[in-house]
């Protein structure tokens, strides 16, 4: 049969029993260290940072499997034990998640000041006597703990890390570094006496149930697209081991994790109730950090359960709903690959392909394991193709996330008019405006012929806000906000949907309330402030706008709470508490989703990490080049979904 237009034709044949396995432990497509200049130590920084860690998928049996009813979490940025004591010192890291100076110095695997090689660090899971391992085990990818396990997720041979044990038919682990081992439970006689063991040895220590699940080499189903567990009863005993580790964590980025990568073996081993239980309590442990990438990354594997149960519509939208632009390419492509399954699943074959195309896009087709995976994914799609077609065609985004397309403003020439259609181009709201805005939050500014004020309309229509309050200058709303002027030159102030002022005037400029942060000016000097209008950037700067490294400009901060601010024609970087993130000092910065690019006065490119960092000298002739240097730093990231 014909492959679908602009599509690969079917690969080799594979017999429907056939599966496809993909390891996880080792992702890197080249053997060759990546070359850079920066210093090793800001290398492993990024390297380490932006591993992704495995997630479970279940929050409803957590209390039965651990004991115990799980704790509120709790407020954005604060976690318990060990965190609530250096909270107000973390510091963003490589991929925008906090991490605490304590844990950098307390651990071997400190990558600014330990001086350790990856060979030399402590095996993940052994904590020092005296530490308490749930507070430290848990603060995600920018924790020096953290560090370890995801570093070690995606290269445990690099690290010199041990491999997953292996396990006996029933399950149970065998001891590392041993040859035939016997069976505990049915010793031979005179085995105490043949051999004693040697003074000085050690048990092995334990194998983290973290690095375990990362280490297990997955089967793709190529007619379901779903994994399959090589060894299920080992994932059991992980299983456990992560249930075991949740008994002792309380702090928000731990729990988060833990629940997900509990949540991903419950899934294959097929308890999809318990799955999607771990899956939705993860996700609300992740929100309570208000960490973007931490939040995407639970929401991804979210609707992954919710796909496995047949909850296609919930799976697509969570999908969309966390791909953002602002996410590393690498778990970009990942996103779209998962969300091409979901719309296989449901004979959406048309919009699968799209997906497994944006997938391969992302990659520039340099990632051999998704380019393997893709292909086995359009097999299946040309084989049900043949039987049963592509299905109907592909959605727009707004029927995927379910929100309403809002009325769309068009023109009368004849009465030189304004008013608003729906979709299907049917009139909705008559012309009668001079002057209309397009609908933000189902909210639109128009102004009538008569009047030389805005009026504030719903998509009926109906005014919530009349002209008569005297608006000369409005902006469109904003998670929940509009910045109006009455004499539309300054004096900014927002008010909401009810015409209540919520942030008094006094701003010579206001940009549109973007991640709960609004760019302000004030005596000349820009800077932000929250929703509540507390003033959280101090207005010094003389520029605030953020440039991304994919050419798009955001009024103000990116979903990792950072901003570009220039000052004396120089540039850098603050975060969302106004903290400076990088001394401005460059002639340009650009945000990339775990870095920052940076250009010297000679026109050459470098990058520093998310701590302000060297991580790559300035020696390339373009940012393009430097983007291509930090994806070969990123090999080893493997984001299990």
């Amino acid at each position: 049969m014909a492959a679908a237009p602009g599509l690969p034709g079917p690969g080799p044949e594979r017999t429907p029993h056939d599966v496809v396995s993909f390891g996880t432990a080792d992702v890197r497509q080249d053997s060759a260290a990546p070359q850079t200049t920066a210093a090793e130590p800001a290398l492993e920084s990024l390297t380490e940072d932006t591993a992704e860690e495995p997630t479970a998928i279940d929050g409803t049996a957590d209390a039965d499997r651990t004991g115990s009813t799980p704790p509120a979490p709790q407020q954005a940025g604060t976690t318990a034990g060990a965190d609530d004591a250096t909270a107000a010192q973390a510091a963003p890291t490589a991929d925008g998640i906090a991490s605490t100076p304590a844990e950098h110095v307390s651990t071997a695997t400190d990558t600014e000041g330990g001086g350790t090689t990856p060979g030399e660090q402590p095996l993940v899971g052994t904590p020092p006597t005296g530490t308490d391992h749930s507070d430290t085990v848990d603060d995600g990818p920018g924790s020096a703990h953290h560090q370890d396990q995801d570093h070690d997720h995606a290269t445990p041979a690099r690290q010199g890390q041990p491999q997953a044990p292996a396990h006996t038919d029933n399950g149970e682990p065998t001891p590392t570094g041993t040859d035939d081992a016997q069976d505990p439970r049915t010793p031979e006689a005179g085995t105490d006496d043949d051999a004693e063991p040697a003074a000085d040895a050690e048990p092995p220590p334990p194998v983290d149930p973290e690095q375990a699940l990362a280490a297990v080499g997955w089967e793709l189903d190529p007619r379901t697209l779903r994994e399959q567990a090589p060894d299920p009863a080992q994932l059991r005993v992980i299983r456990d081991g992560l249930t075991g580790k949740l008994d002792t964590t309380l702090d928000n980025r731990s729990r988060a994790r833990l629940l997900s990568l509990r949540a991903v073996a419950s899934r294959i081993l097929g308890d999809l109730d318990d799955a999607l239980g771990d899956a939705r309590l993860a996700v609300t442990y992740a929100e309570a950090t208000g960490e973007f990438r931490r939040t995407a990354l639970a929401r991804a594997r979210l609707a992954e359960a919710l796909r496995w149960r047949g909850d296609h519509a919930e799976a697509d939208r969570i999908f969309a709903e966390a791909n953002s632009p602002e996410l590393p390419d690498r778990l970009r492509a990942l996103l779209h690959e998962h969300a091409g399954r979901c719309c296989y699943d449901q004979g959406r074959l048309t919009e699968a392909c799209l997906h497994f195309e944006r997938a391969l896009d992302l990659r520039h087709g340099e990632d051999a394991q998704l380019n393997a995976r893709v292909e086995v994914a359009l097999d299946a799609v040309a084989e049900r193709a043949a039987a049963d077609g592509f299905g109907p065609p592909p959605r727009r985004p707004e029927e995927v996330l379910g929100t309403p397309r809002p009325p769309v403003a068009t023109f009368d020439e004849e009465q030189r008019l304004w008013g608003y259609a729906d979709a299907d181009g049917e009139m909705v709201i008559a012309h009668r405006y001079a002057e209309a805005q397009p609908f933000h939050e189902g909210l639109a500014w128009v102004r009538r012929p008569e009047a030389s004020r805005w009026a504030l309309i719903d998509t009926s229509g109906a005014a919530l806000i009349e002209a008569n309050n005297g608006y000369r200058s409005v902006v469109p709303f904003s998670e929940g906000l509009s910045w109006v002027s009455m004499d539309g030159k300054g004096r900014w102030m927002a008010v909401d949907r009810m015409n209540i002022v919520k942030i008094p005037p006094g701003y010579e400029e206001a940009r549109p309330f973007r991640n709960g942060l609004a760019a302000v000016r004030q005596n000349g000097g820009w800077g932000a402030v929250d929703l509540t209008g507390e003033v959280v950037v101090p207005t010094r700067y003389h520029r605030l706008g953020t440039v991304l490294a994919d050419g798009r400009e955001v009024d103000g901060f990116t979903a990792d709470g950072l901003a570009v601010v220039e000052l004396a024609g120089r540039r850098g970087v603050v975060d969302r508490t106004g903290r400076v993130m990088v001394t401005p000092a460059y002639p340009t910065v650009v945000v990339h989703p775990v870095a920052f690019l940076v250009a010297t006065e000679s026109g050459r490119w470098g990058a520093l990490d998310r701590r302000g960092e060297p991580l790559i000298d300035p020696v390339h002739p373009g940012r393009a080049a430097v983007v291509a240097e930090i994806d070969r730093l990123l090999a080893d990231a493997s984001p299990v979904l």
